[in-house]
């Protein structure tokens, strides 16, 4: 259906044409327009925009369209600001509460129950909606995207902008169209998807493109699911990822604590229903792949495109097509200690971490919980809730105890081991098991070695104590 704000005249626009059109303050022939920014949320290593903001003598704008939740650098042994790593760490986290209260940000605070990472509490809130346009000081703030909104990551200098000016100038991307169509086979979860694409288109396939995943695979995600596929587009190289709202984006927003109620929720859902693109509408490139050819996937690498099915061995360089590729092969393999011809599942791991905003949900930690139930890990590792309401509501189906008993650590919210900017961190030569969404050089430590993976590949791989297919452990 065509957009009845698009005229009779405009041409078929996708989902991104727009929300794009609807934002736009100013717009140039030749280079970036300014843009409306509806939504700012920020975390506690946002001081460095609010020493910007203080030093130029300026205010927030529009507090009321600014959300803040401590995330990166909070303990997770506990909820005091005592319990930091650090006494620098104790510092920055008594700084945000004074910006917050400075600022007159809503924001949830370490003790708030609903405190968490800012990508998994932000929709859970119903602060992401469809046809928003939403920034953030962080890289995976392409996660918001799957419930429709155009959603990036911004410096802190933008971050002082928009706080300012409630917009920000910005370079139209292009569109990139990934459709994912058959069934995913069973032990394929959408942490294996979004690695497959990955793999697939490069980590930077998607460089200065938009790019909207599409295909009956992702229409049969839940949101969860459609979070986890988003979040990741920016390892493809992507400036945000988006999926079209549907009832399933509806059914998810309804009734949350910041999204449209009453009238408003009328009114707002007839506008999202007019958001999916207009039949015709075209993009200046497009994928197709076949999700019954997907595979639960695990990286062998320093890069999330260094990634092949569990049942895969471990590449050879000398094989690849260019000498660059040679050389990166070369020395990933060199810091990751592999060998090429070795199979994944022979690679021994010494710690598993499951969370992070890829994947530190409610049906994540099911799905990893599954795996473990009445069984034991033979490494050490810890599982670390994405929200306080992801906790109360894991704890509340007993799914700490089952972590508990399987040997492994429950913790409270926080970005954690993921980036390693808060204490949790692995001891060089560490080889992890990890649902984050980062394998780069020293991400989760110095001297440490991260494989990607889904929790429930991670739970497999803590139960034998090397990378191990999922499907092994599946229960009838």
């Amino acid at each position: 259906m065509q957009s009845t704000h698009a005229g009779p005249q405009t041409p078929p626009r996708t989902l991104f044409d727009k929300v794009w059109a609807n934002h736009v303050v100013v717009a140039r022939e030749v280079g970036p327009s300014l843009m409306y920014i509806d939504r700012h949320i920020m975390h506690d290593g946002s001081f460095h925009a609010f020493r910007q903001l203080q030093a130029r003598k300026l205010t927030v704008r529009r507090p009321g369209q600014v959300f803040a939740v401590p995330d990166h650098y909070v303990p997770t042994r506990g909820r005091l600001v005592s319990d930091a790593a650090s006494p620098e760490i104790a510092a920055m986290l008594t700084q945000f509460e004074q910006n917050m209260e400075w600022s007159a940000v809503r924001h949830f605070s370490l003790q708030d129950h609903r405190q968490g990472i800012v990508h998994v509490v932000g929709p859970e809130q119903g602060l992401t909606l469809p046809g928003a346009m939403l920034v953030c000081t962080d890289s995976h703030t392409s996660t918001h995207g799957a419930l429709g909104a155009i959603a990036f990551g911004i410096g802190q200098s933008e971050s002082v902008h928009v706080m300012s000016t409630q917009t920000l100038w910005q370079a139209k991307p292009r569109t990139l169209r990934i459709a994912l169509n058959g069934v995913r086979p069973a032990g394929v979860s959408a942490k294996d998807v979004v690695l497959a694409i990955i793999a697939r288109i490069g980590a930077d396939g998607a460089v200065g493109h938009a790019i909207e995943f599409s295909g009956e695979v992702i229409r049969a995600m839940s949101i969860d699911e459609r979070l986890t596929v988003c979040n990741m587009a920016i390892e493809a190289g992507a400036r945000c990822g988006m999926i079209a709202p549907d009832d399933t984006t509806f059914e998810y927003l309804h009734g949350l604590p910041h999204s449209p109620h009453g009238k408003n929720w009328d009114a707002a859902l007839a506008r999202w229903k007019e958001l999916p693109g207009d039949e015709g509408s075209t993009f200046d490139r497009e994928v197709s792949l076949d999700a019954r050819q997907f595979a639960p996937m695990v990286t062998w690498g320093t890069s999330p495109d260094a990634a092949l099915p569990i049942t895969a061995v471990v590449p050879d360089p000398l094989s690849m097509a260019d000498t660059q590729t040679r050389a990166a092969a070369s020395a990933a393999l060199l810091y990751m200690g592999l060998t090429p011809g070795m199979a994944l599942t022979t690679i021994a791991i010494d710690r598993v971490f499951i969370g992070s905003c890829t994947n530190s949900r409610l049906s994540d930690l099911r799905a990893a919980a599954d795996i473990l139930r009445g069984r034991r890990a033979r490494v050490p590792g810890m599982v670390v809730p994405g929200s306080g309401l992801v906790k109360a509501a894991a704890e509340a189906e007993g799914l700490d105890r089952v972590f508990i008993d399987a040997g492994l650590e429950w913790r409270e919210p926080g970005c954690s081991m993921c980036a390693a900017m808060n204490g949790d961190v692995a001891p060089p030569g560490v080889r992890m098991a990890s649902t984050s969404n980062r394998n780069f050089v020293g991400r989760q430590g110095p001297g440490s070695r991260t494989h990607l993976m889904s929790p429930a590949m991670a739970a497999a791989a803590a139960l034998t104590g090397h990378l191990t297919d999922v499907r092994e452990w599946m229960r009838a």
